[in-house]
């Protein structure tokens, strides 16, 4: 605060991150040699969830003292925090469980997928549901399949997550992953790299297109059902266009795009709405050429760009919970309203493990196999 107000800045509230609550002497001292009112000292403590923050803060009256110094006029009322209340209590008190694989290649760093772990406990909380995530490194499940282990990190889940990611590395473990939820019929969510994934794994073992690939692992690829599409329109209208050779970053498919559901479809049920908006971060596509074969082979095309030309959501019908999508719902996800697609996936994954349950019971009872003995 020295240093700030050295050079003309004066602080109107504090902050003070501390593990435990500030004491009130503490506050008064901090108050005194700030120039801050007391009562705009405000204890930022660590809480054992961080949705309980805005609670917090507002029992220290750090909300009205912002209406207070931006002199809003207009009557705030008092403020209503039942939902986030809703929130802590769902997170505190949950009526179930579920199980969720992640498989991706950087299971390791802990904020790699942090949007992606917050979204699941997201889709979660509206259902009363905690999430647990078993992260699974994708070239484990390749080292696994060498090694006669076969697909056994991904046994007793409740719902398989491939997210996002770049380049050939672990590539196939995400495309084993996928085949090992389509066969099981376990509910689904492909993400990004992931809805590749799926497309790659079910134009291979479905459609008997046996040397399927994506060209950014693969330039040869006598198959490439995902390549680097190098054209298309912006929702501005303008006219974007990248190659092989174009600088990586520059050239991605970025920001939020239009995308225009299928009637009929899980995904049009999930958003109530023709269009939606999400957001994007890639560079290769779904291949238009082989959008008929797979169509032909059962793919459904849930979602596509405003312009038909992109391929934005993909589906299988016959499939309890199977969704895959080329954007990244979990930049939109909310701890309160959560997001469709996440609300849907769990929801699902929970229906999964309860009909295991039913039928873990049924056999421990002797009903499964009786009319055969």
């Amino acid at each position: 605060m020295k240093e700030l107000r050295s050079i003309g800045i004066q602080a109107d509230i504090l902050v003070c991150r501390s593990e435990q609550p500030i004491p009130a002497s503490e506050r008064r001292k901090i108050a005194l040699f700030t120039n801050v009112p007391e009562k705009a000292v405000i204890s930022a403590v660590d809480l054992d969830n961080i949705y309980k923050i805005p609670m917090w803060l507002h029992e220290q009256g750090l909300d009205q003292l912002v209406v207070d110094q931006l002199a809003i006029d207009a009557p705030v009322g008092e403020a209503d925090l039942s939902e986030w209340r809703e929130v802590v209590d769902a997170c505190d008190h949950p009526a179930g469980e579920v199980t969720i694989a992640i498989v991706g290649k950087y299971v390791d760093h802990a904020d790699a997928y942090k949007s992606i772990a917050e979204a699941l406990k997201h889709g979660g909380l509206k259902q009363r549901l905690r999430v647990r995530l078993r992260w699974i490194e994708s070239e484990r499940i390749e080292l696994d399949l060498i090694d006669g282990r076969g697909t056994a990190a991904l046994e007793g889940v409740d719902g398989i997550l491939v997210p996002g990611g770049f380049g050939d590395r672990g590539f196939e473990g995400k495309v084993k992953a996928v085949g090992f939820a389509r066969e099981r019929r376990i509910p689904y969510f492909g993400i990004c790299y992931g809805m590749q994934a799926a497309v790659v794994d079910f134009a291979r073992n479905v459609a008997g297109l046996k040397q399927a690939n994506s060209t950014e692992n693969d330039r040869q690829c006598p198959e490439p059902v995902i390549g680097l599409i190098t054209e298309w329109r912006t929702s501005s209208g303008d006219i974007e266009r990248r190659s092989a050779g174009s600088d990586l970053g520059g050239t991605m498919r970025l920001g939020a795009q239009q995308c225009r559901l299928k009637a009929g479809t899980r995904s049009r049920e999930l958003y109530g709405s023709d269009v939606i908006t999400e957001r994007h971060r890639h560079r290769y596509e779904f291949n238009n050429h082989y959008r008929q074969q797979l169509k032909d082979a059962g793919l459904v095309i849930a979602g596509k760009s405003m312009d038909d030309l992109l391929v934005e959501i993909v589906e299988l019908r016959d499939h309890p919970w199977f969704v895959a999508c080329q954007f990244h719902p979990e930049f939109t996800s909310t701890p309160r309203d959560g997001h469709p697609l996440f609300v849907g996936f769990v929801k699902a994954a929970r229906e999964h493990a309860l009909e295991n349950h039913n039928r873990v019971q049924d056999i421990g009872s002797g009903k499964a196999g009786g009319a055969a003995a």
